[in-house]
């Protein structure tokens, strides 16, 4: 088993009589169903549904102090705690960046628990693994309970970049990609029966239309992969831009119906010069050009 402490992560903590009605009247998930053995992925997003910030949602057992935390990118964390205060109104809640604080572990190849900190299962893909909320200075002691090996960030990236889930702020941008192009609809953080939330409609509209061309997938490089934000080419005409990587494997946003034209014609497509091949991750149901492989 391995662990990894990500200082990407921040903690915002909802807490107080109506936290969980109030949250579920802002994300895209239910909220309402979350649970501490059940965390739920969601996101804030603009009126014209576009992704403010995303987060993971874990409740704390009775016995620990309930509320709800908010597992999020730490360079945000501050404006999404400052984002609620803002919608919050009357509602019996109180909101609070815990980041100075709290960080988050990455757990994988093994499950567990320890004392040192509140422990879920990733709600977007199994097979990340799982995720905890604790103090930095106890990082060690929670490997240590845990039974993991606690290894650098970088090794939680490249098991994150070789399943295929997005990270904000580099597989896409906040404030300018919306919940179906990141495939939050795939990895569980959409729910499409619930009650109304901020952005609700146009996202309700893509998904009951099918118009999401665009999307995250992985990619195989011949060599090594490109930087982030190198535009994919298909011949001359861009058909994406890369995202993260790790070695040969990377993500890149793609548009799937510009990609498929690309198939059919037998262009090669490149990133800076570097051969890609797209494939579609194994837990995603989105449509694929023909005759391509999963990933």
């Amino acid at each position: 088993m391995k662990a990894a402490f990500l200082p990407d992560r921040g903690v915002v903590k909802v807490a107080g009589a109506d936290a969980r009605t109030f949250l579920n009247g802002l994300l895209t998930s239910d909220v309402t169903q979350a649970t501490p053995a059940a965390a739920k992925f969601a996101a804030l997003l603009t009126p014209q549904g576009k992704i403010v910030v995303d987060c993971i949602v874990a409740e704390a057992p009775a016995e620990d102090g309930g509320g709800l935390f908010l597992d999020c990118p730490r360079a945000l964390a501050q404006d999404f705690a400052r984002k609620l205060n803002f919608y919050k109104l009357r509602a019996k809640a109180t909101v609070e960046d815990l980041s100075e604080t709290l960080g988050v572990m990455g757990i994988w190849d093994g499950a567990g628990d320890t004392e040192y900190a509140l422990v879920y299962s990733d709600p977007r893909v199994p097979t990340l693994g799982q995720r905890a909320i604790l103090p930095s200075n106890l990082a060690t002691k929670a490997a240590d309970d845990l039974g993991a090996t606690l290894v650098d960030a970088s090794e939680y990236e490249a098991h994150r970049i070789a399943l295929g889930v997005p990270r904000g702020g580099l597989d896409f941008i906040y404030g300018d990609a919306f919940p179906h192009e990141t495939d939050m609809d795939q990895l569980n953080g959409v729910d499409f029966n619930k009650g109304c939330y901020v952005g609700q409609e146009v996202v309700s509209r893509m998904e009951h239309r099918g118009t999401a061309r665009t999307r995250i997938v992985p990619y195989a490089a011949a060599v090594h992969s490109p930087d982030v934000g190198v535009a994919v080419m298909a011949g001359d005409k861009q058909i994406g831009t890369t995202g993260s990587a790790a070695g040969t494997c990377g993500l890149a946003m793609l548009r799937l119906d510009r990609y498929a034209d690309a198939l059919a014609d037998g262009t090669p497509i490149t990133a800076g010069g570097i051969a890609l091949t797209p494939g579609k991750p194994q837990w995603a149901r989105f449509d694929w050009p023909s005759g391509q492989a999963s990933s």
